[in-house]
């Protein structure tokens, strides 16, 4: 599966990615790496990118990492995610890099670095649980 084919993927499927113009950089073997560039629309007072926003993209980059171990189709879900901001990553654009960690046959578990682009220490550490889906459960 190829990175353009891929990113329309994360775009229909989270609308939000679409809205937010996020970049898939990279996607393969588990891992993957996505871009929000910057918006002032997703700053919080005092002019840096607001958590919900840092919260989603990492959400984002673990589905993107999930889908390269799956020929693009995977229907699980969050099931957990827990985030530690580590320091204010400023009005720039932001990275995420995502590695799934374990994939199970029902609980997928996986992390997320952020940093902001140009930036080389961690803005925030992300830990996430993914659930699959049974159909007609």
């Amino acid at each position: 599966m190829n990175l353009t084919t891929l990113q329309t993927t994360l775009h229909t499927g989270v609308p939000l990615a679409a809205a937010w113009n996020v970049e898939l950089l990279a996607a393969a073997h588990g891992t993957a790496t996505l871009r929000l560039p910057p918006s002032p629309g997703l700053l919080r007072p005092g002019g840096t990118v607001s958590g919900p926003a840092l919260m989603g993209l990492a959400d984002m980059a673990m589905w993107c990492a999930l889908l390269s171990l799956s020929n693009g189709v995977d229907e699980s879900l969050t099931a957990n995610l827990a985030i530690t901001f580590l320091r204010p990553p400023g009005a720039r654009a932001i990275l995420a890099e995502a590695r799934v960690i374990k994939r199970g046959r029902t609980l997928s578990y996986g992390e997320v670095h952020l940093r902001a682009e140009g930036a080389d220490a961690p803005c925030a550490h992300v830990t996430t649980t993914w659930a699959g889906v049974t159909r007609g459960a």
